[in-house]
């Protein structure tokens, strides 16, 4: 057996589990907790900045369909980069996302842990930390099927939660919810649709970008499913039900039964889906709450831990990172190594949280604040570039971005806009920059990486 078949995925996911990987992808805590902020700055008209930023994800989503459908690769929008743009861009982007996936481990790890240890006292954060942590290496460690189970299961927790909260508030929205203090429609119009101006709705739809990344991991668990095609196909055109329902339609919900003014509403300690179900007389709302948190936190660590993984076996396939990243156990074939690599940064955020040092963590986070963008702009140029190449050569696609070229330049003008915004406006600036600076620094290593191949003419094995 050849070193590239020991090295192989074997693969596993079933439709089920991506069915319900797509879904959970679009649904973290920010959702739970983080749009509470959204709300507080931009008033009712949050509505706005969630359905602009779901309409870019929906854009994104189909131009990485379409080159997703074309070549299915564990590497997904990376490998793209590297075949439509050069190498240098493939691995600055896959370095970069990986850095963001290993990072936020850390801060899931964390949220998990204080969930714990406000339920049961006796162990500290940092101890149910490292249980988090351990406990998803270790499922990690298994066959990818066992991944995919968990993620069914964490996510079919979080949309039953937020279906669940639709139908209760879309009662209490007509007076039909036997108790609670909301008002219904007036809350829309009440103090103003959009109280603090349009420039506070173009800040939101930049906070509610950063909520739908995710959304692209199903096109890199695609790889090891039965007909990866298929399942990229009717997961990307279903991601527009998906952000509709469960972003636009929750946070309507929010927004026309409670003041965006309201008490807690923007700290994370409380949350949108807790302060809105306390309105509305639901006993024990906050731990109900923390409890969707928890296992949406949960599931987030646990497909950050799969995406990192894939990526630096990617990387690695392609001679972009060390050869032992791409080794697969031999009865589970899953990357161990890239499992253990990319759990660093989690074990990190366990010592600095042991320490109480954990807000040197927030300089690392920033440094990653603003991938999101960075990477929807490579997976627009990637899709640019790969159309006219296959243009060139008479392939045909059967799955397509919509009024190519026009649509895929319009999300690429905005996404540069909303960059240049983000450093004048101020709120993001740091992000912003803290994020190019990474990038460049990779972009740097990429170029080094280049020439040193180059100069060895060493042969990379292709990415499958």
């Amino acid at each position: 057996m050849s070193c590239a078949e020991e090295n192989k995925l074997k693969g596993g996911l079933k439709s089920r589990h991506l069915t319900m990987l797509s879904i959970a992808g679009v649904i973290g805590g920010a959702l739970f907790v983080g749009s509470g902020k959204v709300i507080a700055n931009a008033g009712p008209a949050a509505i706005l900045a969630y359905m602009g930023g779901g309409a870019l994800v929906i854009l994104v989503m189909r131009m990485l369909g379409e080159m997703a459908v074309a070549q299915p690769d564990t590497g997904s929008f990376s490998t793209y980069a590297d075949r439509a743009i050069g190498h240098w861009a493939g691995f600055t982007i896959g370095w970069l996302y990986w850095s963001f996936w290993s990072l936020l481990m850390g801060w899931e790890a964390y949220v998990a842990g204080a969930i714990l240890h406000g339920w049961f006292p006796m162990i500290p954060i940092w101890g149910y930390m490292l249980i988090v942590t351990a406990g998803l290496m270790v499922v990690n460690f298994m066959n990818v099927r066992n991944y995919g189970e968990f993620e069914f299961w964490f996510a079919l927790i979080k949309v039953v939660a937020i279906v669940l909260f639709i139908i209760i508030g879309s009662l209490a929205i007509v007076h039909l919810w036997p108790s609670g203090t909301t008002q219904g429609w007036s809350n829309l119009t009440s103090q103003g649709f959009m109280p603090n101006g349009f420039g506070a709705v173009v800040v939101a739809l930049l906070g509610a970008m950063f909520a739908f990344i995710g959304a692209e991991i199903v096109t890199i668990a695609a790889a090891e499913s039965e007909n990866p095609s298929k399942a990229i196909v009717q997961t990307t055109r279903s991601v527009a039900w998906r952000i509709s329902l469960f972003y636009v339609g929750s946070i309507f919900i929010v927004v026309c039964l409670i003041p965006y003014n309201s008490p807690g509403l923007e700290l994370s300690t409380e949350g949108t889906y807790a302060v809105t179900l306390n309105a509305l007389g639901i006993p024990h709302a906050s731990e109900i709450v923390n409890f969707v948190v928890l296992t949406s936190v949960c599931s987030c660590f646990n497909s950050a831990l799969y995406t990192s993984s894939r990526m630096l076996y990617s990387l690695s396939r392609r001679g972009d990172a060390p050869k032992s990243f791409q080794k697969v156990g031999r009865s589970t074939g899953t990357p161990y190594v890239g499992v253990v690599v990319s759990s660093v940064f989690a074990l990190v955020a366990v010592y600095l949280t042991a320490t109480e040092t954990m807000d040197i963590y927030d300089v690392l986070m920033q440094a990653t604040g603003t991938i999101a963008l960075y990477v929807y702009l490579c997976i627009a140029f990637s899709q640019l570039r790969m159309r006219r190449k296959l243009i060139k050569e008479k392939r045909e696609l059967s799955f397509k971005m919509w009024l190519f070229p026009w649509l895929t330049y319009a999300v690429i003008v905005t996404i540069i806009s909303a960059l240049i915004v983000m450093v004048i406006e101020g709120t993001y600036r740091t992000e912003v920059l803290y994020t190019t600076g990474l990038a460049l620094v990779i972009v740097l290593l990429g170029v080094i990486v280049d020439r040193r191949q180059a100069a060895t003419a060493t042969p990379v094995v292709a990415a499958e």
